[in-house]
């Protein structure tokens, strides 16, 4: 290809699109852009991350195989802070933990998982 791809957007299936953007809006920092019950987006970053109403949407399953499909990694300065903010803002934390302890799995509101790593 001779143009550059850019990816401008990730986008999350969701069973509450506007809920669950506030809890990666509080996470973040970032701001709303776009607030619709079907689709809503945050903006702050290199790329927006936007979360779309799915009718019959399926709460992903950490860690079963197949289980989830993406997942967003995020850099803070203190590990451990962050984790215990982001468990106060309503987030999860699984059993099962890879990272050995590089980061922390952390499960959305909604069940997507995402990874926490210090940077």
């Amino acid at each position: 290809m001779s143009d550059t791809i850019s990816i401008s957007s990730i986008v999350i299936n969701s069973a509450d699109p506007v809920a669950l953007a506030a809890f990666y809006r509080k996470a973040t920092g970032w701001q709303v852009t776009s607030d619709d019950a079907d689709f809503t987006t945050l903006s702050g970053g290199a790329v927006t991350v936007s979360f779309q109403r799915v009718a019959g949407y399926q709460v992903p399953v950490w860690p079963r195989p197949g289980g989830h499909h993406v997942h967003l990694d995020l850099t803070v300065a203190d590990l451990d802070t962050a984790v215990k903010d982001l468990v106060a803002l309503g987030a999860g934390r699984p059993e099962e933990q890879p990272g050995g302890g590089d980061w922390v799995v952390l499960t959305d509101p909604e069940g997507h998982p995402f990874c926490v790593m210090a940077g």
